[in-house]
């Protein structure tokens, strides 16, 4: 059973930085992608950051510049730099992985990790 173990979340003020970081029980060598999602209080889940194996990087337009995503696979782990952090920042981020075996695509999910901007 792979587990994604999402750390770093915290209260941040607005403007400031955080690091979220997700580490993998697994190789993730061969993940066809790695992600965060984030999921705000009464909105849906929604994707932030995204990196694939080829090494294709896609950011939501609301973090562009802002966010950086990064994938270690000697170490296992995906990180998250949040700079410039906003109120409208403030959400649950997940970690996400996307594995294949043969044809099937596999997702898997951590727990995640509460992040909360505010003066």
């Amino acid at each position: 059973q792979v587990q994604l173990v999402e750390s770093g979340g915290g209260l941040v003020q607005p403007g400031g930085s955080l690091r979220l970081s997700c580490a993998v029980s697994t190789s993730i060598f061969s993940m066809n992608a790695m992600g965060w999602y984030r999921q705000a209080p009464g909105k849906e889940r929604e994707a932030v950051a995204v990196t694939t194996k080829g090494g294709i990087t896609n950011y939501a337009d609301s973090v562009k510049g802002r966010f950086t995503i990064s994938r270690d696979n000697a170490k296992n782990t995906v990180t998250l730099q949040m700079n410039s952090l906003e109120p409208e920042d403030t959400a649950v981020y997940v970690c996400n992985a996307v594995g294949s075996y043969g044809s099937r695509l596999v997702t898997y999910w951590g727990k995640g990790t509460l992040v909360t901007v505010s003066s």
